[in-house]
C-alpha cells in the first residue's frame, strides 16, 4: 500500500485495487473507505507510521459496499474501535445480511471488471460489529462539518462527504479519474448510469478545490471546474 500526502490533513492510501483516505482534524481521524480485504493492519500500520494511534481513527465512513472500498472496514474497526457510518440503503450488504446487487455493466466495461477481479484478494469480507446508518444532508465533525450527499447509480447508496471549508470532496465511485492521463470521468461499472449523471451534476455543483476519488489521481486545486468539464463531456 503506498501512502501519499495529498494536504498537510489529508493523505491518500492506495491499494492493487482502489484506494482510502485519511483526514485529520486536531483531535480525532477519519477514514474514508477502508480497502480489500485484509487491509485493516495495513491501515493500522500506516496510521501509525504518520504518528498516530489506530484509536485516533473514531470513524470510518463508507461511500459504498463494494469490496474494494469495505473489505479492510471490519478489521480495522476491530483494532481501532472506530465507528463505521454508511447509508442505509447500504447497510445490509455491508452487514454480510445480503449480497449486493452487481452492476449492470456497458460491453466496454467487462475488460475493466475482469482486470480488477484478478487482482482483489480472494475470501469475504469481515463485517464490521456494527455500522451507524447515515443520510442526505447529514452532517458529521469532520473538517469543520462535513455534509454526506447521497449521490445514488454506482450503487443505490453511493455516498459522497463535502468538507466545505477545507473544500474537499470524497466522490466515492461516483466520480473517477483516467488512469491513461487523469481525466476526470463519470465512474464505471455501475448499477444505473444514468442515476449517476445526475448524481455527477450534483456534484459538480460544489464549490470543490480538491476532489478524492475512489479509483485514480485525486485533483488538487481546481476541482470544481474539472467535476463540471466531466459532467457537461459526458
Amino acid at each position: 500500500m503506498d501512502v501519499i500526502e495529498l494536504l498537510p490533513r489529508l493523505h491518500l492510501l492506495r491499494f492493487p485495487v482502489g484506494q482510502a483516505y485519511l483526514w485529520r482534524d486536531d483531535d480525532a481521524l477519519t477514514l474514508i473507505d477502508a480497502g480489500t480485504i485484509g487491509a485493516g493492519r495495513a491501515i493500522a500500520d500506516a496510521v501509525t507510521a504518520l504518528g498516530h494511534a489506530p484509536g485516533d481513527v473514531r470513524r470510518i465512513v463508507l461511500t459504498h459496499f463494494h469490496e474494494d472500498h469495505v473489505g479492510g472496514a471490519g478489521e480495522f474497526a476491530a483494532l481501532s474501535g472506530a465507528e463505521v457510518l454508511v447509508h442505509r440503503l447500504e447497510a445490509p450488504f455491508i452487514r454480510g445480511e445480503l449480497p449486493g446487487p452487481p452492476p449492470r455493466f456497458e460491453e466496454w466495461e467487462l475488460p475493466i471488471h475482469a482486470a480488477a477481479t484478478e487482482l482483489l484478494p480472494a475470501g469475504t469480507p469481515v463485517p464490521p460489529a456494527s455500522v451507524t446508518t447515515v443520510s442526505d444532508g447529514d452532517v458529521l465533525d469532520v473538517g469543520g462539518g462535513a455534509r454526506v450527499l447521497h449521490v445514488p447509480g454506482h450503487t443505490d447508496g453511493s455516498i459522497a462527504l463535502f468538507l466545505p471549508a477545507q473544500g474537499v470532496l470524497f466522490t466515492g465511485d461516483t466520480v473517477a479519474a483516467s488512469p491513461a492521463d487523469g481525466t476526470v470521468i463519470p465512474g464505471v461499472l455501475n448499477l444505473d448510469r444514468p442515476q449517476l449523471l445526475a448524481s455527477l451534476d450534483r456534484l459538480a455543483e460544489l464549490d470543490a478545490d480538491v476532489a478524492c476519488f475512489g479509483h485514480g489521481d485525486a485533483v488538487v486545486g481546481g476541482a470544481a471546474a474539472a467535476l463540471r468539464k466531466a459532467a457537461s463531456a459526458r
